[in-house]
């Protein structure tokens, strides 16, 4: 496996998500994401190079869904998944929530 830097910041989080790989529905939590890639787990498997869609639950927001994401890669039942179609408008609530985390994350900063 290669080495590179990932182009952006990653944030932590728990969050909920369901998704659909064919016709089954998965559910499982955000764990960090960046505004295209994000780290998730679940009970349904993906495989590398699949494509599904995505609802992630925001705290005190309305849910984002994501029109389609692809699987980069799995390790056992976490998923590391880039977003591909996204409406404008969730896209700008997105790097908003990513702006908001990045504040709180200097403002708790030792």
């Amino acid at each position: 496996m290669s080495f590179s830097i990932r182009p952006d910041r990653r944030f932590p989080v728990c969050c909920p998500v369901t998704y659909h790989a064919g016709l089954r529905e998965g559910r499982g939590m955000l764990w960090n994401l960046s505004t295209n890639g994000w780290r998730l787990s679940g009970d349904v498997p993906l495989q590398v190079g699949q494509t599904c869609p995505l609802t992630v639950t925001v705290p005190n927001q309305e849910g984002l869904f994501v029109a389609g994401v692809t699987v980069r890669w799995v390790r056992g039942q976490e998923y590391g998944v880039e977003t591909l179609v996204i409406e404008k408008q969730t896209q700008s609530r997105l790097e908003h929530w990513i702006t908001r985390l990045a504040q709180e994350s200097v403002e708790h900063a030792p």
